[in-house]
């Protein structure tokens, strides 16, 4: 068994892989997870390795409690890959996009992926045909763009993702909501036609916390997958063991 922890920047996830297979999974408040790993790796004593991928600031206490369970691996820009990597800087190379790129390459190995991260930040991310991965884009997030509108202006106010009716709006609020979500759902169709023009056979994966949201919403055919990060971690914590 292999325990995953992705730390991501508001949220902690915890997920327990037997064959190939997630049979635990669950969300964590950071001042919770030291105990709540020990609880999992109590409750599963077949853990015998974890990884753990941190975007934030993770306590090293909860490293210090893992490694009295499991031998340990920290993902870093130093871990094998099991793709080519021509980031031109590979060391700044977010953990969290490390995870998809190795994902997108076990789940379609000889074709073309992008990856879509639809979180705090939205992310894009290009693996081709030949296994390697070119990079992408970073784009602000839904929650951060409906924050940047109230905190950067004196009357916007803050509002929480919602659908709207038409993309004309006839008031402050549904005006707010047509800009942020028609302008991110047009944004993310936009850049998938970019990359369909110079990629044959795309497949586009939508995952992150917004993506079924947002998946709804796009005019491109997509596949949403919740779980491809955690799925690309245990795929490099088994990659890292030879």
């Amino acid at each position: 068994m292999n325990l995953i922890i992705d730390a991501g920047n508001h949220s902690i996830k915890l997920a327990v892989f037997e064959g190939g297979g997630i049979v635990f999974h669950q969300n964590v408040k950071t001042e919770h997870v030291a105990r709540q790993v020990k609880e999992v790796c109590d409750h599963y004593p077949g853990i015998e390795r974890s990884i753990v991928s941190s975007v934030g600031n993770l306590d090293r206490k909860v490293i210090a409690v893992l490694a009295v369970f499991c031998e340990v691996h920290e993902l870093s820009h130093l871990s094998k890959l099991p793709f080519k990597n021509s980031y031109a800087t590979p060391q700044t190379l977010g953990l969290d996009r490390i995870a998809l790129a190795a994902s997108a390459f076990y789940n379609n190995p000889k074709g073309n992926s992008l990856v879509i991260d639809a979180g705090t930040c939205i992310t894009f991310d290009m693996v081709n045909d030949y296994g390697e991965y070119l990079g992408g884009a970073i784009s602000p997030g839904l929650q951060m763009r409906y924050r940047a509108l109230h905190e950067h202006t004196a009357k916007l106010p803050l509002l929480e993702p919602t659908a709207f009716i038409d993309f004309i709006g006839n008031s402050t609020a549904t005006g707010i909501h047509s800009g942020v979500v028609n302008g991110i759902c047009l944004e993310i169709d936009g850049v998938i036609d970019q990359y369909r023009s110079r990629f044959s056979d795309l497949t586009v994966i939508l995952t992150g916390g917004d993506a079924q949201f947002l998946s709804k919403r796009l005019k491109n055919t997509i596949f949403a997958d919740s779980k491809f990060l955690l799925e690309g971690l245990n795929y490099l914590l088994e990659y890292n063991r030879h």
